[in-house]
């Protein structure tokens, strides 16, 4: 299951991308969002292993991120996994004037091995694209705000 999508961000690319890239920002457009402890590798960098803790009500959940593509400003990937599911992430950010940036998104669920998150794409398959939309959203909110 693969989704993708863009906002405008009235921010410059610079500064989109230093929210972007800084971890400490992640809880201010994350919903649920603990903190993040990297693993091995440096820090926003290729290769860079990141466990993710998230907190759902009394539900917790981690990810192990592994940074795949770094080429910021102009994009970055990465790959998530969980007991449960993989997916990954590309981001490109495009400088459309000098306070404007387009940040697109894609992303793209690898594996779903557990029957209600599994259930709930079949089913719902717009529930993960609006789950996306929503904390890109939330990141252009954030930013604008800056």
């Amino acid at each position: 299951m693969k989704f993708k999508g863009s906002v405008e961000i009235a921010k410059s690319r610079d500064e989109v991308v230093k929210y972007f890239i800084d971890p400490k920002y992640l809880g201010e457009y994350q919903d649920g969002f603990v903190k993040k402890e990297l693993l091995s590798g440096e820090s926003g960098q290729n290769g860079a292993v990141s466990k993710m803790f998230y907190k759902y009500g009394n539900r917790d959940m981690e990810l192990t991120e592994t940074i795949t593509a770094n080429r910021l400003p102009d994009s970055f990937e990465s790959s998530y996994h969980h007991k449960h599911m993989d997916n990954t992430m590309k981001c490109k950010f495009i400088e459309l004037d000098d306070q404007k940036t387009r940040y697109e998104y894609e992303f793209e669920y690898t594996r779903i091995n557990w029957f209600m998150p599994k259930l709930m794409a079949i089913l719902f398959p717009g529930m993960y694209r609006k789950q996306g939309e929503k904390w890109m959203r939330q990141f252009k909110d954030f930013v604008e705000k800056q």
